[in-house]
């Protein structure tokens, strides 16, 4: 297919109006629908933002290429268009985007126009390419510039698959690898990474073959003699890819944008030696993983999957908790029928917390067999015996009156996952004959029985024993102590802006806040990690707008965005700044955030949810106090940053 049959002419936008990424989404979306090119706006912006959520598009280089892949499509096209001043699109260089790429390939069909698309991705790799298309300012030198580059492109294609082979075949001082590039749409990233991957390995002199698991499935697949040949093995897959076949090489496990963003580390790992050896663990697939191997980066890796399913359950249900709570107190006590409802809504969410919680940590160890005892765990460490009006008993120890709780959980979702693990090696050895007998009724039956029991009699008693100890703990708590523990929390926010350091400060504090939601110390908690997670976003909101000359016209831009970042408490809204300059950035947003904490444990300002930054603000209970603590805070930062930076006529 020609390349100019998608990229039409009377669908480009050479002078993109939007100034926002949501804004260029409906400019975009809304053109396609004029066009006739889709037939349900609202389907396929749905899925435009679905597929931001799973992560951003923004390419780098000023390029984004959204995409959906649905039944709204009604033919293929590529819609270009351009922005002259630049968008903040989340990019993953932090920059702006100028050039936008929207994707629409339909369900079904056949696969000629996801070639095509392929080949779209690969020649933006070239920054001859982009250079170009920056200077055209017409559809014509637009359709002229793909035209060629895809022509040449297919040329080098042909020649380097014919390399491929002879490098396969041959005996070659030249070290081999083998790769394997997916994302879950297939359209784009795949082939951007694939494409990085093959320049790389051609500068460091390595010959290289990977395989893609993109839309039209899998392409250029890897021989069993190329995989037992090569030295080791890339993958930068953010879908679940085959993987037993590589059981014994040195193997480099990363996200899809680790192949587009750092193909030489992931080849350079490889080479040196310090790929982890990967062992095969019985299932079909594996999916990819942030993991770089360590114990401690699987254990990591496991644990977020459980939180960021959780999260919805925390929030939603905390939230409409914590607005009953301002009904009981102000419109009619706990008999007024709006508390009972938003009560009882926002405890059912509760319920679920941790059992989900289990489930997706003990299902991204053992995959999908592990995902029932883990959610059966995690029910048994979030009741106490007899509790939630039903006749449950959880715990051998009859007088238990505490629940096992978020440890509990946590404990219940690895253990499930390992168990099912542990079976998959037993059961390993049966005939083929039953294997379908696996999944529906062994891994249940024995996954169940084994989990039930270790809960019961292990577990519970442990975790609920601690699990009051600690709340004991925390409520009992004297103001010296409790300011250094929100000092500490809030600035443990700012060191890493959503990372590891972050996650775990706001998971203590919305442990916390789930074992007792009413518990004072717990919303003092929560106050902490939310005001020293908004610092950062405030005060490169700051910074920018009063210290002008010490930040470039890109960071003055993402400043004014920060501004609503902040109050919604999203952290990451700092993160461009952080990454640019993170020598002072870093530290000057830990004091601020930190200074912010110790003004919250000594004032005890309480924040009854776990998430909504100035939005739940009526939830608190010193509203000028967390005010105050914000405000602070952020200022105590940007001067810090601002003062610390030099001008940038000066860098």
């Amino acid at each position: 297919m020609d390349i100019r049959s998608l990229l039409m002419k009377d669908i480009m936008i050479m002078d993109l109006k939007a100034t926002t990424k949501s804004e260029v989404i409906d400019e975009m979306v809304h053109n396609y629908y004029e066009h006739g090119i889709i037939d349900d706006e609202d389907l396929y912006k749905k899925d435009i933002i679905k597929r931001e959520e799973e992560g951003s598009t923004g390419m780098g280089d000023g390029i984004a290429i959204p995409h959906a892949h649905d039944a709204a499509v009604k033919k293929p096209a590529v819609q270009f268009a351009r922005s002259v001043a630049g968008v903040d699109y989340d990019s993953m260089d932090g920059q702006p985007a100028h050039l936008f790429f929207m994707i629409a390939a339909p369900e079904g069909g056949d696969n000629t126009h996801l070639q095509a698309l392929a080949a779209l991705s690969q020649v933006l790799m070239n920054p001859d390419v982009v250079t170009a298309l920056k200077a055209a300012d017409t559809p014509d030198k637009v359709q002229d510039i793909f035209a060629e580059a895809v022509a040449k492109k297919e040329a080098e294609n042909k020649a380097e698959e014919e390399a491929e082979k002879a490098a396969a075949n041959s005996n070659s001082d030249r070290p081999y690898i083998v790769a394997v590039t997916a994302c879950p749409n297939g359209i784009a990233h795949t082939y951007m990474a694939e494409e990085n991957l093959k320049k790389k390995a051609k500068e460091l002199g390595v010959d290289i073959k990977v395989e893609t698991n993109g839309s039209e499935g899998i392409k250029h697949r890897l021989t069993e003699d190329e995989i037992s040949r090569a030295v080791g093995v890339v993958i930068a897959a953010d879908k679940k890819v085959e993987m037993n076949r590589f059981d014994g090489k040195p193997l480099v496990n990363k996200p899809v944008k680790s192949g587009i963003q750092e193909p030489e580390k992931l080849i350079q790992q490889v080479l040196d030696g310090k790929a982890a050896i990967y062992h095969a663990t019985g299932d079909d697939s594996s999916s990819s993983t942030e993991s770089d191997g360590t114990v401690w980066g699987n254990i990591y890796k496991q644990l977020m999957n459980g939180i960021s399913h959780m999260l919805p359950f925390v929030i939603g249900g905390g939230i409409l908790m914590a607005i009953s709570f301002i009904v009981e107190q102000y419109m009619g006590g706990a008999k007024a029928p709006a508390f009972i409802f938003l009560n009882s809504a926002g405890n059912l969410a509760f319920a679920f917390m941790v059992p989900v919680l289990a489930a997706y940590i003990a299902e991204s160890i053992g995959d999908t067999p592990a995902l029932m005892p883990g959610f059966v765990g995690g029910f048994m460490a979030s009741i106490a015996n007899a509790s939630l009006g039903g006749s449950y008993h959880v715990n051998f120890q009859a007088n238990s009156t505490s629940p096992a709780g978020f440890l509990g959980g946590i404990a219940a979702g690895f253990i499930a996952g390992y168990l099912i693990l542990g079976m998959k090696k037993m059961f390993a050895g049966l005939p083929r004959s039953v294997e379908g007998m696996k999944p529906m009724l062994l891994y249940p039956v024995f996954g169940l029985l084994f989990i039930a029991l270790i809960m019961y009699f292990i577990v519970n008693p442990i975790f609920s024993t601690i699990n009051l100890w600690i709340t004991h703990f925390l409520n009992g708590m004297g103001t010296g102590n409790l300011v250094l523990l929100t000092l500490v929390l809030a600035g443990m926010m700012s060191i890493d802006m959503g990372g590891p350091f972050n996650k775990a400060a706001y998971v203590f504090a919305s442990g916390a806040f789930a074992n007792d939601p009413k518990s004072t110390t717990a919303a003092i908690l929560m106050a902490a990690v939310m005001v020293g997670g908004m610092v950062p976003p405030f005060a490169t909101a700051i910074g920018t707008a009063f210290f002008k000359n010490k930040y470039t016209e890109d960071e003055r831009r993402a400043g004014v965005t920060n501004w609503i970042l902040g109050f919604s408490f999203i952290t990451e809204g700092a993160i461009p700044f952080a990454t640019a300059d993170p020598g002072r950035v870093i530290p000057s947003c830990i004091i601020g955030s930190a200074v912010s904490g110790a003004i919250v444990g000594a004032m005890r300002i309480g924040i009854p949810a776990p998430h909504g930054g100035f939005w739940v603000s009526p939830l608190a209970t010193n509203i000028w106090g967390y005010f105050l603590a914000v405000i602070v805070g952020s200022i105590v930062a940007a001067l810090i940053m601002s003062f610390w930076k030099k001008p940038v006529n000066e860098k």
